[in-house]
């Protein structure tokens, strides 16, 4: 059974013709109208007329050819679930830009939801046969593109947010006066997703292209009132982090609207005057202190009047007169990351009307309560009650380094995108000596990444040790965590403790005047390195001490 059930030329002959063949009117059908290098789905009951509207459309009118897919089983709603897959797994795919908006993408539940998502897969399966598609779904699902598409499908709660948002852009247009938003989100709350759908929103007001697609699909019209007023807006995208923005870019340059020059570090900033900037990581937003090179910095504080005292986020708010800000303060790792106090600060100044939560979890499988019991049990009130993720969740201790590293090795052979990783626990000889080996535990030994961009989709990244920098931000099918001797726990005194002689961050360590000052950056460490794995996180910590009190709370392996 063929579920593509014609394939057309697409011309202003389109329409007349599919009147007259099967499934082209009066049946919900999903169609792909495509060239060699764009295309555009979309879901209708009338093949026919809406193949003319599209051609009365000049970017539609460049594409030259109409699938449609669709079977006697189909109903509306498989249809409209059906739309949403596919402009989902073809932007990641990443044959054809999309011309797609991407306002409307929302899931809905209805009768055998899951049986008919069964029968998605086939389709896709259909569709690289006859050209339309060229990976596997398994490959799309490792590939950033996927991940970081601005076509996922929002939560209620994601969607209010970006309701929000739109309707203060549209008061500042109609006032003058900007807009200071916050959005606080945990590991895996979406903030990365969220902040890359809103930048191709916002690209896309005031082009006509949003309201093009809200004339086509009607149905959708939960933020288009407000879309409709917003003028064209001068936009960029800020990424703290190089290795993350390197990805961001390559997603950027896949995607209609979007462009990778839109993508800027933070010292790229003073460099021009915004109407919006969107802040991804904000928490990793750079100040002053433990700073390798000053100069730089020092100038960009001075064409704003700052002083020594300026930091990143200072200049975000002097270049732009709206910004919104993605922060995790639980996600503050360095003592260069702007103070937390900071931004305490900046949310008594902008009040709770400017301040939103993201609280559902969509990275780890074991959920939110995962989440909190890592952040628990590094914590000086740990919990008392032990959690089993055995169902949902594959959390594990390991007591031999050298088994915990194989068994990630073997879970990226059969999943892929599968790293060890480990906080800065020793010096990083092969900076030095590429020769070099820098970590050795067990019976071998290993490098640091090897490289900072992108390191998690490097090449020989399974063979390496990754560093905080390497994978904040990033979503991983399996992690291996290292615990290095840094942290320790303290049987006396029963608590977690650091040994700052352990810690190798040169940087850090000078800039910090307590124990306790550090101890929340490694513990800050340690949690996001944990809170990376999708589908599990193996844990080895150096320290036998540790070793026993987190016994109490994982799973031996």
């Amino acid at each position: 059974m063929a579920y593509i059930k014609n394939i057309t030329s697409f011309n202003a002959q389109t329409s007349e013709a599919l009147r007259h063949q099967e499934y082209g009117a009066d049946w919900p059908v999903v169609y792909i109208i495509n060239n060699d290098k764009e295309a555009y789905v979309g879901e209708t009951v009338n093949a026919a007329i809406r193949a003319g509207q599209h051609f009365n459309n000049p970017q539609r009118r460049r594409l030259t050819q109409i699938s449609l897919i669709s079977d006697d089983a189909f109903n509306k709603s498989v249809i409209l679930d059906l739309e949403n897959y596919l402009i989902n797994y073809m932007s990641g795919d990443g044959q054809f830009k999309l011309q797609n908006s991407n306002m409307g993408m929302h899931p809905h539940s209805y009768f055998q939801k899951d049986e008919y998502e069964q029968e998605f897969q086939k389709i896709w399966e259909e569709l690289r046969n006859a050209q339309l598609a060229k990976n596997t779904i398994k490959e799309i699902e490792n590939l950033d593109t996927f991940k970081y598409s601005p076509y996922k499908s929002l939560s209620l709660d994601q969607y209010k947010i970006v309701d929000a948002i739109v309707q203060k852009l549209v008061d500042y247009q109609n006032s003058g006066k900007g807009q200071t938003i916050l959005v606080n989100g945990g590991a895996g709350t979406g903030k990365t997703v969220l902040a890359i759908y809103l930048m191709k929103l916002l690209a896309e007001a005031g082009t006509g292209k949003i309201e093009n697609d809200i004339e086509m699909d009607p149905g959708y019209q939960y933020i288009a009132e407000n879309l409709r007023k917003l003028k064209k807006m001068k936009i960029a995208f800020v990424v703290p982090m190089q290795s993350l923005r390197t990805t961001i870019k390559r997603v950027f340059g896949g995607v209609h609207s979007l462009k990778v020059g839109m993508v800027l570090s933070p010292t790229q900033v003073p460099k021009d005057t915004y109407d919006l900037l969107i802040v991804d990581e904000a928490h990793r937003l750079r100040q002053r202190k433990a700073l390798a090179q000053y100069p730089s910095f020092d100038n960009n504080n001075s064409k704003f009047g700052l002083g020594k005292e300026g930091t990143e986020l200072d200049w975000i708010l002097k270049s732009s007169k709206n910004q919104v800000l993605f922060y995790d303060s639980m996600q503050t790792v360095k003592p260069s990351d702007v103070d937390m106090e900071r931004f305490t600060t900046l949310q008594k100044q902008i009040g709770n009307k400017n301040i939103y939560e993201l609280k559902s979890q969509f990275r780890c499988q074991g959920g939110a309560d995962y989440i909190q019991y890592v952040k628990s049990i590094l914590s000086d009130n740990p919990t008392e009650e032990k959690i089993s993720f055995s169902n949902t969740y594959d959390f594990r201790l390991y007591d031999d380094p050298d088994v915990m590293i194989e068994k990630i090795q073997e879970k990226d052979s059969k999943y892929g995108l599968c790293r060890v990783v480990a906080g800065y626990a020793w010096p990083w000889l092969s900076k030095e000596n590429p020769d070099a080996m820098d970590i050795t535990i067990g019976n071998k030994s290993y490098q640091w990444n090897t490289v900072n961009k992108d390191w998690v989709n490097s090449e020989n990244a399974i063979n390496e040790i990754g560093c905080i920098h390497t994978i904040q931000g990033y979503d991983l099918n399996y992690a291996g965590v290292i615990l290095g001797n840094e942290i320790k726990y303290d049987k006396k005194n029963k608590c977690i403790v650091v040994d700052k002689r352990e810690y190798h961050d040169l940087q850090g360590k000078t800039a910090l005047k307590d124990t306790k000052e550090l101890k929340e950056y490694i513990t800050n460490i340690y949690a996001t390195l944990m809170t990376r794995g999708i589908r599990g996180t193996y844990v080895y910590a150096c320290d036998p001490a540790l070793r026993e009190y987190m016994s109490k709370y994982i799973d031996k392996a």
